[in-house]
């Protein structure tokens, strides 16, 4: 059985951390009720608090909750899942043989950014309670993760959210080796993101909702909604994503909100007069890395300016709201999300976008902020803007959100090829995401194949999440190789077909390559001395009278190749016998045949 599946015995987890003596006085009194809540919400609770309700929600309602582990964090602390439904369905297994959809709500990804986890608490018992969206939980499963970085979490203090209101302690963004979780959904470097796809992997969540806190300006706007796919992903999923941000945004509304449909940050860093621009996240983050699974993802960013119970209210409002749309649409939702995994299926030889650009065509919006004056400061030594938030004032700012496909590629007919020396790496990532491949068990000698070798090869100047990215120009081009036993064929026939192109395409900018999985086959690491070179091209130049001219041509022609010994001498390098035809040579090949 996999650990996700295993349900954590009720008195380990009670004797796991028990609460101090007067919270467990208070909880006792009001069993059900976070300490955030009794606080009036301004506090928050440690996580042993998420181990005593995980099991107190499950003991109070044992036919509708099941508290479970789905993971251990690096510091070896519990991840703890409340799967909560009246269907009859608290297991993968159940919700399959049920046809029942899965909402799963994830809190605290950034610790310190933790409404989430009081506001899920807060809408499970009044959902529980028939109180709020009453009846929804006959119709799905709730799959509730308090808390997504439970390291994180536990760095608990003061001030760790400067330019945040509430509450009064909170945790911290990274986790305990440092890592945003929140870039990690495709790398998937994290002991805790590799446990919450196993936990999507066995669940298959229909949605996949991740409650975040803004950064950024003053204003007046308490809440974003963003939804994937609108701009990116099936066409056909696309309607229904927009269908689900809209209504949420309704219901939001109804309720005395004002949310927006695009992340409420400034296009250039502190200027309120440079207005707002929407974009398609990379599969680096939830938004972009759920509809490559054919799935919806929402990004709800509350606002960091207003206070924690504000926050709580709307965080809460919002997961009632998802809790009545999934009850209302999920069946539907479930045909529209298996039909776009069987057009997945099929997605060999058509065109794909492998990014998406904002476009410069403007509209011009009222905007809720508030007066502001910009001036010059002697401590920064630049403009910097203050706000009256006693004033309310109407912006006139300028929004750019039509989002279109940028960079596109036809994909292979057939699937990628991984060489065998990367093999193991690369099937380790495609397994943690739930992509089917299969190992070569002989060799096969000249297969026609695309490859890709770049013709320049940029690595970032510093780590990024651990990692030395990489960017790469170039295009595939028709060669014959060989194909050696140990190999894996990647089939582009399958249902997360737009996952493997992310990942295995080189100029995605969340694939392996992007992040440095393959550089040593981009580093030279054979050379001849310059001594060497001068002699093999002059020996080329008097072989050859087509070289010497071209050699002449491309003096005349590049100035930076002109100026450059190292480039004129590889010049000739290149032609030689002793060069490296590997270099720069991507060791994944796509191919038209399967396997």
């Amino acid at each position: 059985m996999r650990r996700s599946d295993l349900l954590l015995p009720l008195a380990l987890v009670l004797a796991a951390a028990p609460l101090a003596s007067a919270v467990a006085a208070a909880a006792t009194a009001a069993p059900l009720t976070t300490i955030s809540e009794r606080s009036g919400f301004q506090n928050t609770g440690r996580y042993d608090e998420v181990i005593d309700l995980c099991a107190r929600f499950q003991k109070a309602y044992p036919q509708a909750v099941r508290c479970f582990e789905f993971g251990r964090t690096p510091e070896g602390r519990p991840m703890l899942a409340l799967a909560v439904s009246r269907s009859g369905a608290l297991t993968p297994e159940q919700a399959r043989k049920r046809g029942v959809p899965v909402l799963l709500v994830q809190g605290g990804i950034h610790a310190g950014e933790i409404d989430g986890k009081d506001a899920g608490f807060l809408a499970l018992r009044e959902a529980l309670e028939n109180k709020a969206a009453p009846g929804a939980l006959d119709k799905q499963v709730l799959l509730f993760v308090p808390v997504f970085n439970v390291d994180g979490h536990e760095r608990f203090g003061k001030w760790n959210r400067p330019n945040q209101r509430g509450p009064v302690e909170m945790g911290w963004r990274t986790t305990a080796q440092n890592y945003n979780l929140n870039r990690d959904y495709v790398k998937a470097d994290a002991a805790e993101m590799q446990a919450m796809l196993a936990l999507v992997n066995a669940w298959d969540p229909l949605a996949y909702v991740d409650l975040h806190v803004t950064d950024g300006a003053k204003f007046q706007p308490d809440v974003s909604i963003q939804v994937e796919p609108v701009h990116g992903g099936d066409e056909e999923l696309k309607r229904a994503g927009l269908a689900l941000q809209s209504a949420v945004i309704a219901d939001l509304k109804q309720q005395g909100s004002d949310p927006k449909p695009y992340y409420i940050a400034f296009d250039k860093e502190d200027d309120p007069t440079s207005g707002f621009v929407d974009s398609m996240s990379t599969p680096r983050f939830s938004t972009g890395y759920f509809p490559m699974r054919n799935r919806f993802a929402m990004l709800v960013e509350t606002h960091s300016w207003k206070d924690y119970p504000t926050r709580v209210r709307i965080t809460r409002n919002t997961i009632v709201s998802l809790l009545t749309q999934v009850a209302q649409h999920g069946k539907a939702w479930q045909q529209m999300v298996q039909q776009a995994d069987q057009r997945a299926t099929m997605l060999g030889g058509a065109e794909f976008p492998l990014s998406y650009r904002t476009t410069f065509n403007t509209k011009t919006i009222d905007f809720p902020g508030y007066e502001y004056t910009r001036s010059y400061s002697e401590v920064s030594g630049t403009t910097m803007t203050a706000y009256d938030e006693s004033k309310p004032q109407i912006w006139r700012v300028p929004l750019r959100d039509e989002v279109v496909p940028d960079l596109r590629v036809v994909a292979p007919k057939g699937g990628y090829l991984v060489a065998p020396a990367e093999a193991g790496r690369v099937a380790a990532r495609l397994k943690l995401h739930g992509i089917q491949y299969k190992v070569l068990g002989a060799d096969q000698m000249a297969a026609e194949v695309e490859t890709f070798r770049a013709s320049k090869a940029t690595f970032a100047s510093q780590s990024f999440e651990g990692h030395q990215a990489l960017t790469v120009e170039g295009e595939w081009g028709r060669e014959r190789r060989n194909l050696r036993k140990g190999a894996l064929f990647v089939p582009i026939a399958q249902p997360k077909a737009r996952l493997v192109m992310t990942m295995l395409e080189p100029r995605g900018a969340d694939s392996l390559l992007a992040w440095g999985e393959f550089n040593n086959a981009f580093e030279r690491k054979e050379y001849m001395e310059e001594y060497v070179a001068e002699q093999v091209a002059r020996e080329q130049l008097e072989a050859s009278p087509a070289l010497r001219e071209e050699f002449q041509k491309k003096l005349d022609t590049d100035a930076a190749f002109n100026k450059s010994p190292a480039q004129r001498l590889e010049f000739f390098a290149r032609r030689h016998a002793s060069w490296d035809e590997r270099y720069r040579l991507y060791p994944v090949l796509r191919t038209a045949q399967t396997y």
